[in-house]
């Protein structure tokens, strides 16, 4: 059975705070920091394996900022960030990953930098449907054995 892992309001906050550290809002290119409540509800909702790295990296910050890092002005908090960037080793690297993760995913990131929000095949083109001309290469090719190992 496994256990489920939550973070607490004290970890969503701190959360919140270092992600928007990580990538903040821009006027300019009229997009949300990863504070953004829409990515931020995407980062909790799609931690799985990684809760438990995320978990150890804020807790690591809350140590480092003898409290929760949220309640620290801007001087502190970065004093505590870059120490924590000195040390945080897999955990830090795993809290980084996710935030960019879920920022870069986000429609409005995704337009601002030009993509298209669908996948890039077929680029436009509608496929019939039963249309299964495309596989005429690969079944004139003729079946193929190998060994099993």
């Amino acid at each position: 059975m496994t256990e489920s892992l939550q973070l607490t309001y004290a970890q969503r906050d701190d959360l919140r705070t270092i992600a928007a550290m990580i990538v903040p809002a821009s006027e300019e290119y009229k997009v949300p920091g990863a504070d953004d409540a829409a990515i931020q509800a995407d980062m909790l909702a799609t931690l799985g394996r990684d809760t438990k790295m995320v978990m150890a990296a804020l807790d690591h910050l809350a140590r480092l900022a003898g409290g929760p890092l949220a309640e620290l002005d801007a001087t502190k908090c970065d004093a505590v960030v870059q120490e924590f960037r000195k040390n945080g080793g897999a955990a830090a690297a795993t809290l980084v990953r996710v935030v960019l993760q879920c920022y870069y995913r986000d429609d409005r990131v995704l337009r601002s930098l030009g993509l298209e929000l669908r996948a890039p095949f077929p680029k436009g083109y509608a496929l019939p449907d039963g249309d299964w001309s495309l596989l005429d290469p690969v079944k004139a090719r003729g079946g193929t054995l190998r060994r099993a190992p």
